[in-house]
């Protein structure tokens, strides 16, 4: 069974920057990826980022616009999402999952969810 356990999040000023982890345990067929997710207080959960879990290549949301990078350590079974220039309309949990379809931006299509890290941006 896979399991994916969030870390990272944190309460940082406008302009600033957090670093997000997802540790991946349990067995990842070759052809999976990963995504990054958010869901702020009454709104529906977003796609922010993916990335294939064998070669890297990623796909973006177009609110990401070049701040957050999504990248992979396969030595330490773990992606993560580099948060820069944070708005406060970054605000939100971030959730981290897997997915058997590439590009897919719907959560419905991601499953092994981790429990979410809190990220506040203040302005």
């Amino acid at each position: 069974q896979v399991q994916l356990v969030e870390s990272g999040g944190g309460l940082v000023q406008a302009g600033g920057s957090l670093r997000l982890s997802c540790a991946v345990s349990g067995r990842i067929l070759s052809s999976s990826s990963m995504g990054w997710f958010r869901q702020a207080p009454g709104k529906d959960r977003e796609f922010v980022a993916g990335i294939r879990w064998r070669g890297g290549s990623a796909y973006y949301a177009d609110f990401v616009k070049g701040r957050f990078t999504i990248s992979k350590d396969d030595a330490k079974n773990t992606f993560y999402l580099q948060m820069n220039s944070l708005e406060p309309e970054d605000t939100a949990v971030y959730y981290c999952s897997k997915t058997a379809n590439w590009g897919s931006r719907s959560p419905g299509d991601f499953n092994s969810w981790g429990q979410g890290t809190q990220v506040t941006v203040s302005s």
